[in-house]
């Protein structure tokens, strides 16, 4: 049910908003913003109401004609005033990020029609054009009087105050993307926030420093709609200094950027702005890029500086490997000593070519080998419960709407917070302790949003087999390096971990699967903290022991969002021959029409006495758990059976393949795919039509006839 909100309620969410910059906020804002605080608070509540409503929109561009709200009195008088005292101007202010947001395609070619012909313009991308508007506009100026999409051009207003609205919500919510409407979202139940963690604390160290980081990641938003001539301009620019780590990563965020598209248009100009930038991914770029042009001595210096001195476990790994490549002529790189090292094959069942780390798992457990999804979930999932406390009550958000606390931000958890970890560290000495910790963690916070993981009922069990089959000192080495640089190890582990006579993570690799360089940082610091890591590459075969389950269902009708299940029939397949079979009617709970019955035999008296679907879910589950799931029109019946399953609260989840499409691909050109036709053209008895049991029978044998082609064609 929607929830409605009160009069008024935006002017009250933004006078919160405002509450903020009281606090410790209040010595970090700009002059700019100061005064538009001081100047909203002297407006009476009408007019106060307009400002709000024109901040809650997504730009700075308003249609006025869209303000006439019930809570606001004569609002079209007050929007006359407000433009009169300089809050409001004609769309001539407005800028290119506006004008590509508010206006169509077609606006924008209208406008442009003002100066001349439009040919061509269509093909042409929003940005493109935003851009060639712009530039007629600076040299023409604005066209006199023109329409927009049928409405005047003077009922179009820009926000003159958007500047510093724009550098309050950065300085509130740390990014230039969020909005008001977050207030609303959160109200109305949409957004969860965190409230239980917020202190007055604030965002960045000084105001020099709010001011910096405001630079940047307001260029930062806008670059998409520099030209040539306004990049050079930027990158000529005099960039203002950053203390702290904050302000720094708005910093690094902008030079990266501006440094890639400079090296299309300036390749020098583009190399000394990544030279000025502190991250690791433009470090490597102006490496990379550098070597390229032959500047060979200054690269070597710079390896060596970071190989004696790194400042990140993935900077370190990718100078060691390009040092050891361009300087101590080793030919291969460190990815392809890793898969060659700690590679696997192994021969899965091409029917899991779309979830392979589930088919690799089935393929594991039929041979009595315990497995677990575990990817980047297990590592945060573990680190986040471990470190909770110094995470969510030592450590803290600077509003409700952060999900990360500042120093996973700021990548300094470690520095912030050594004596906490350290003194938790020796306290959980032993591998029952830390299991016992992390249970009581999960079971005090269960549910609380936070940014590291998703919560569910099965969060532990991986936890648990880590707990009970790794070595603690591995297990407390990983968090160390995650808590030192979680920056760079928060993601890129492997996709599941096993215990076969011992623990081992594997990252699966589909063919034509590359291994990404997160992901071999990640491997390499598990396999340094002491884990054995394999890269388990698969190839595609026609497995003999993959079980398929041909599935027939009948049903009331065919839409399952309404229609049940009257019966199922199932044959399960392995290795070509039928290990198992079942079948059932089931009660649908609700009348089966005179139609259906006459299609199928199967009245109401029938399933009167049969189980409902909530009662053999359990057996379905099972009998089809790890097996491919068959059908003849596949998605009719697997979509019925996820359908009861949801109804039930559970999930329904398997690999499917069509026998429609199966046959249509090994015997292409039959003037019917139909189960009838196909029965008949293939001399495959039936039973009875339309009856479960009998219907996936009959499938079954034409899946057989399709993978029997296939092995004829594959032996030849």
């Amino acid at each position: 049910m929607r929830k409605d909100l009160p009069p008024r309620y935006y002017l009250t969410h933004f006078h919160e908003f405002l509450r903020f910059f009281e606090g410790a906020s209040a010595t970090l804002l700009s002059d700019s913003a100061a005064k538009f605080i001081h100047r909203f608070k002297a407006l009476n509540e009408d007019k106060q109401c307009i400002i709000v409503r024109a901040a809650n929109r997504k730009y700075a561009i308003i249609d006025r004609t869209q303000f006439n709200y019930a809570e606001i009195n004569s609002p079209q008088a007050y929007i006359d005033a407000l433009i009169e005292d300089g809050w409001f101007g004609d769309i001539t202010h407005a800028s290119l990020n506006d004008i590509s947001g508010v206006l169509t395609k077609d606006a924008i070619i209208t406008l442009l029609a003002e100066y001349g012909s439009t040919q061509g313009l269509a093909s042409l991308t929003k940005p493109k054009l935003v851009t060639l508007l712009d530039n007629e506009i600076r040299a023409n100026g604005w066209p006199s009087r023109f329409s927009i999409d049928s409405n005047s051009i003077e009922n179009y207003l820009v926000c003159l105050f958007d500047d510093s609205l724009r550098f309050l919500l950065f300085l509130y919510f740390g990014n230039t993307k969020s909005r008001l409407n977050q207030f609303s979202m959160r109200d109305l139940g949409v957004m969860r926030t965190r409230s239980d963690s917020v202190t007055d604390v604030a965002r960045f160290e000084t105001k020099a420093d709010t001011e910096a980081a405001w630079f940047y990641a307001n260029h930062y938003t806008e670059l998409g709609y520099y030209d040539r001539e306004a990049l050079l301009a930027l990158a000529n620019e005099d960039f203002p200094t950053t203390e702290g780590v904050s302000a720094g990563f708005y910093r690094d965020q902008l030079l990266y950027a501006l440094g890639l598209k400079l090296l299309d248009e300036d390749k020098q100009k583009g190399l000394h702005i990544l030279s000025l930038a502190e991250s690791d991914k433009a470090k490597e770029k102006w490496i990379r890029e550098s070597y390229k042009v032959g500047n060979t001595d200054d690269v070597k210096v710079i390896l060596e500086g970071i190989i004696d001195n790194p400042q990140s476990d993935t900077l370190l790994a990718f100078a060691e490997d390009f040092y050891a490549r361009k300087f101590n002529k080793k030919r291969t790189s460190s990815v392809t000593d890793m898969l060659r090292s700690a590679s696997r094959e192994l021969a899965i069942d091409v029917s899991q070519n779309q979830q392979v780390e589930r088919g690799v798992l089935a393929h594991y457990a039929r041979h009595g080998i315990q497995g677990w999804r575990t990817e980047n979930r297990l590592w945060r999932s573990i680190f986040g419960l471990t470190f909770w406390s110094q995470l969510y009550e030592e450590d803290t958000l600077v509003t409700e709407f952060d999900r990360r606390p500042l120093s996973l931000k700021q990548n300094n958890f470690y520095a912030k917070f050594k004596t906490s970890i350290e003194g938790l560290l020796s306290s959980l000495d032993s591998k029952e302790k830390l299991l016992f910790h992390i249970q009581k963690m999960a079971t005090t916070h269960y549910g609380k949003v936070n940014s590291l993981f998703m919560w569910s009922s099965r969060l532990l069990e991986p936890i648990e087999a880590l707990l009970q089959y790794g070595e603690l000192q591995s297990i407390q080495n990983v968090l160390r390096m995650m808590s030192r640089d979680f920056q760079n190890l928060r993601d890129g582990f492997p996709d599941i971990m096993v215990y076969d006579n011992g623990l081992r993570f594997e990252e699966i690799k589909a063919p034509g699967d590359q291994l990404r360089r997160n992901q071999l940082v990640s491997i390499q610091r598990l396999q340094q903290a002491g884990f054995d890591v394999a890269v388990t590459t698969v190839n595609w075969v026609r497995d003999p022991e993959q079980p398929y389950v041909v599935v027939d269902i009948e049903t009331t009708g065919g839409n399952n969002s309404y229609n049940r299940i009257t019966e199922i029939g199932m044959v399960k397949l392995i290795a070509g021959e039928e290990v198992d079979r079942y079948q059932t009617l089931i009660n649908p709970q609700r009348r089966i029409p005179a139609n259906i019955t006459r299609l199928t035999g199967i009245s109401d008296d029938m399933v009167e006495d049969a189980p409902i679907f909530a009662d053999i879910a359990s057996e379905i589950a099972a009998f089809t758990e790890d097996a491919v799931f068959v059908a003849h029109n596949v998605n009719f019946d697997y979509g019925f059976i996820k359908q009861e399953f949801a109804r039930l609260e559970q999930p329904f989840r398997r690999p499917k393949m069509c026998t429609v499409r199966e046959m249509r691909r090994t015997y292409p050109g039959l003037p019917s795919y139909s189960l009838a036709n196909l029965t008949k053209h293939f001399y495959i008895s039936m039973e009875r039509h339309h009856r479960a049991l009998s219907d996936a029978k009959a499938a079954a044998e034409l899946l057989k006839l399709a993978f029997e082609k296939d092995d004829r064609e594959n032996a030849l």
